[in-house]
Order: C-alpha cells, then sequence, then structure tokens
C-alpha cells in the first residue's frame, strides 16, 4: 500500500521568546564545579613536558576562558546558584589569567 500523506502540511504556529527570561533558574553547581576542574586539568597539562600535552593543556585553557565568561554572564542574568563553587571557578579562572600574562 502506498504512503498517504497528511491533509496538513502546514506547520503549528510558533510562540515568540523574544523578551522572555528563561525559566532555567540559577547556574547549577556541578557547572560551576565542573569548570574549575577543567581548569586544573589543564593546569597540570601546561605543567607537562611533553610538547604535544602541553599545547592539548593550552588549548583546553584557552578554550574554556570564554565559556566561563560566558557561565558568569549566564549567572549575573539566571543566578549564581552556589557562591562558594562561583568563587572557586573564578578563582580558576584568575590564576590561570595571571599565569599566562606574567
Amino acid at each position: 500500500m502506498a504512503h498517504v500523506a497528511p491533509t496538513s502540511h502546514r506547520r503549528a504556529p510558533r510562540t515568540s521568546h523574544r523578551g522572555h527570561r528563561s525559566a532555567d533558574g540559577p547556574v547549577q553547581i556541578t557547572s560551576w564545579l565542573g569548570l574549575t576542574v577543567a581548569f586544573v586539568v589543564g593546569l597540570i597539562l601546561t605543567a607537562q613536558s611533553h610538547v604535544g600535552v602541553h599545547a592539548a593543556g593550552v588549548t583546553l585553557l584557552v578554550m574554556l576562558v570564554p565559556i566561563t565568561v560566558g557561565v558568569f554572564v549566564a549567572a549575573f542574568r539566571q543566578g549564581v546558584g552556589s557562591w562558594k563553587a562561583a568563587l572557586s571557578t573564578a578563582a580558576a579562572l584568575a590564576f590561570t589569567l595571571l599565569k599566562f600574562f606574567f
């Protein structure tokens, strides 16, 4: 038997999300701790003498910086969640940036 197409090919009307705040809530503590652990792993990798491992650590840290800034912007809009975890991530970010600039 041949496939029969549905009678209506129109899509359902979409609602506009402009001007609405996200209902996601504050940043989860696991996000903060995951970023902190990733910074620690990146710093450990950059301390290694092997060129490829060192480069992998630098790449990881370079990618983490804009992600972390984005999470802080989201935390500013939606709520921090855990201040202690956010401070640990901020400390890891600051240490990483100071290491690269000095």
